[in-house]
């Protein structure tokens, strides 16, 4: 009766209606023969005839206050184009801060002006922008539950001006860049203002601090919009590649100059349905992973930097927050852990009614002796109550057994729910999730049932400012592997529960906020023999009014081994760790400084028992920002073990730099270096966006290593990438 009642409420308060009258800002169209020439000055006529919206609200540090500076935001259109422009005015031009030029680069050391469009004002999805006073540019795409896929970029531009008043923006967005149903007039809209030497955060809607600009669901209302096109809906992308490599394949000596060309097809099937083709996939201007040690008996994640794959990759989110990951686009391109080249790909991605679609078709060439591969992923998730979704997903991985005409295949389906509402108790968040995915394979243990080839799982997250907190239960079997997911554990039953409490501290009129929490895991096998245990305690976290950051903690850990394992890649050193039970536990300490600062730093030390022994961990990094548009970073991460039978220390070394003369054209670099794999890498590349969409790249990558009588060169090359994008 209590668990009917329970859901009840719950259904009761994700349909309910929205608690307060959403703001509207009105759209005003240009005259015939009205032009717009982006310059960032609003000095045009029809932008004196607009009214602009001024009412923004503090979020940030005063909730509900008003704001220290004046903000002024106007919007016009035409039938090609949306125009916003802005005025952000500053009592101390002096003070307005803007180190970065460099297209999606994080704004945390600048002032910034964002915005959202939600252009099916559906309060789930939609666009993000920001721009900073030196004229960056930076997008992404809303997801639902208010997170930002910064991987889009699409194509518009700004112009920004400085003057004494303050800075201004005057900003294009081509209607050919977004999906939207043309018989709309009315979308949700919202903007955010950062005025970074105050630490202050303005909204004009959903100031509270529990809401995001993210989120939609708390976006005012922008109407008016008429007479709009999208124009053809096709887009046309062709790149020509020429590279020069050395050393690319092991025991070769001498330069391999290969030159490709291929091209990517956009095409708008409906106004909200986007349609993707790519032929001859080159990546060479993906930046390098950045180096890490592993000293763990699971493999790392390493996120997805392949443009094909991030755009759009949004809507093929399983169950976010969960750990279970049926579909992981780095599983695409590798063949026995060797590159395989895309030959084609093709991707729906969009909206039909009530339903997210996403649909992934992709093959790859050979590599070495193994042939090449067939993967295919979709998923349908339906929108229901206000912020919720049902959703479904099906993975398949196939390849080609030679002659034989035979093909295995690798398959795994899954759903998830997520019940979601940012107005329980009032403006609070919660969510509750729950999954089930099941896997295949040709060639399975004929002894394996159906649950020990899948996971399940359920969370409840109350994600707000002062208290928030989850806990979940999850089971994965023991023959759950899906081939293009990531699972680098299965065969266990986990609890994890976390809470912390953020007081907002008026008596220390230094600190922003205090942070204090406990997290813990409790984690069986299918027997429901511990594996293990853990207690992690906040002890203090401080955010200070200036940005800079302090935490304290403390870990109490123990592990149960059914088989030993090794954490030091060289056999020669005796780093294997016995099959037996281990409790150990450690603290550590972290401070970073505001990234406004022309030098900001970060430091971490951590120490403690590890396994049967003792573990240091020392991490340092520093950014220089002499000058805006330049920078140089150094960071150095290094552990120091202690086992029965062995010592050793693990070292990770980076430098970084870059010199971005504006926000089209910029140089960047970085050098890695760790010790296990005495391995020295440089990387450089040259971007000009000679105009939106259409991009020239040179890369410069050499590799070293590190050997007896010196650094030898292993690998090195150089890429030139030409891109273009035309529109019909």
């Amino acid at each position: 009766m209590m668990l009917r009642l329970l859901f009840a409420t719950l259904v009761l308060v994700l349909s309910a209606s929205p608690l307060a009258a959403q703001r509207t800002l009105e759209a005003v169209r240009l005259e015939e023969g009205e032009r717009i020439r982006l310059d960032g000055t609003l000095d045009e006529p029809l932008w004196q005839r607009i009214e602009p919206v001024t009412d923004f609200l503090q979020q940030e540090p005063r909730e509900g206050a008003q704001p220290t500076e004046r903000t002024e935001v106007r919007v016009a259109y035409d039938s090609d184009n949306l125009y916003i422009g802005a005025i952000l005015y500053d009592s101390e031009p002096a003070g307005i801060l803007a180190h970065q030029r460099q297209r999606n680069a994080g704004l945390g050391t600048d002032d910034r002006f964002m915005w959202i469009l939600d252009t099916f004002r559906d309060g789930r999805t939609g666009y993000f922008f920001e721009i900073n006073p030196a004229g960056l540019l930076g997008d992404g795409l809303l997801q639902s539950g208010g997170g930002v896929n910064k991987s889009w970029d699409g194509i518009w531009n700004v112009r920004v001006a400085r003057g004494d008043y303050g800075w201004s923006a005057e900003i294009r967005i081509p209607f050919r860049t977004l999906n939207f149903n043309p018989g709309q007039e009315s979308w949700g809209i919202n903007f955010q203002r950062t005025v970074r030497r105050k630490s202050e955060e303005i909204l004009w809607s959903g100031h509270r601090r529990n809401q995001r600009l993210s989120n939609p669901v708390h976006a005012g209302v922008l109407t008016g919009l008429r007479g709009i096109s999208q124009g053809m809906g096709l887009e046309v992308k062709p790149y020509a590649v020429a590279s020069a490599r050395h050393g690319a394949e092991p025991g070769t000596t001498g330069w391999d100059t290969p030159a490709d060309v291929g091209f990517d097809v956009n095409y708008s099937v409906t106004a909200s349905l986007r349609a993707s083709l790519t032929v001859n996939t080159d990546f060479a201007e993906v930046e390098v992973d950045q180096r890490r040690v592993n000293l763990t008996r699971f493999p790392l994640r390493f996120p997805e930097q392949r443009d094909f794959f991030l755009e759009g990759s949004g809507v093929f989110n399983f169950a976010p927050g969960n750990g279970v990951e049926p579909y992981f686009s780095r599983r695409i391109g590798l063949i026995g852990g060797e590159p395989a080249p895309i030959r084609y790909g093709a991707r729906l991605t969009g909206q039909a009614g009530a339903n997210d679609l996403g649909f992934l078709q992709v093959r790859t060439g050979g590599a070495g002796e193994h042939p090449g591969e067939s993967f295919t992923v979709a998923r349908v998730n339906r929108n229901i109550f206000r912020q919720s979704t049902i959703g479904v997903i099906a993975t398949r991985r196939s390849e080609s057994l030679g002659d034989f005409g035979l093909e295995l295949g690798h398959t795994s389906v899954g759903t998830d729910l997520n019940l979601s509402t940012s107005r329980f108790l009032g403006d609070r968040n919660l969510q509750l999730q729950a999954f089930y995915a099941w896997h295949n394979a040709p060639f399975e243990d004929a002894g394996s049932s159906w649950l020990d080839r899948s996971a399940r799982g359920v969370r409840l997250s109350y994600p707000n400012d002062l208290w928030s907190g989850h806990i979940s239960y999850r089971e994965l079997g023991t023959h759950f592997n899906p081939a293009v997911g990531f699972t680098p554990r299965r065969g266990f039953r986990r609890v994890q529960p976390a809470i912390q409490y953020a007081p907002r501290p008026a008596w220390l009129p230094q600190v922003r906020q205090l942070e204090f929490g406990v997290r813990g895991e409790y984690l069986t096998d299918m027997e429901g023999r511990l594996q293990t245990g853990s207690v992690g305690l906040g002890l203090l976290g401080v955010r200070f009014e200036s940005g800079d950051r302090i935490s304290i903690d403390h870990d109490t850990n123990r592990e149960r081994l059914e088989r030993s394992f090794r954490i030091h890649p060289d056999t020669m050193v005796r780093s294997l760790i016995p099959a037996g039970e281990y409790t150990f536990g450690g603290w550590g300490v972290s401070g970073s400084t505001a990234g406004h600062r022309p030098v900001s730093v970060g430091l971490s030390f951590s120490s403690g028992g590890f396994w049967a022994g003792q573990r240091s961990q020392h991490g340092a990094s520093v950014v220089l920002r002499p000058r805006p548009g330049f920078n140089f970073s150094a960071g150095a991460d290094r552990n120091m073990i202690e086992l029965p039978e062995t010592e050793f220390t693990t070292d990770v070394l980076r430098l970084g730099g870059g010199w971005h003369i504006n926000p089209w054209i910029s140089l960047t670099g970085n050098v890695q270096y760790d010790n296990l794999s005495e391995l020295v890498g440089l990387y450089t590349r040259f971007r000009w966006i000679v105009q939106p969409g259409s991009d020239l790249h040179v890369v410069y990558s050499h590799n070293w290593l590190n050997a007896i009588g010196g650094f030898e060169t292993l690998q090195r090359g150089a890429a030139t990438k030409l891109t273009y994008t035309h529109r019909f």
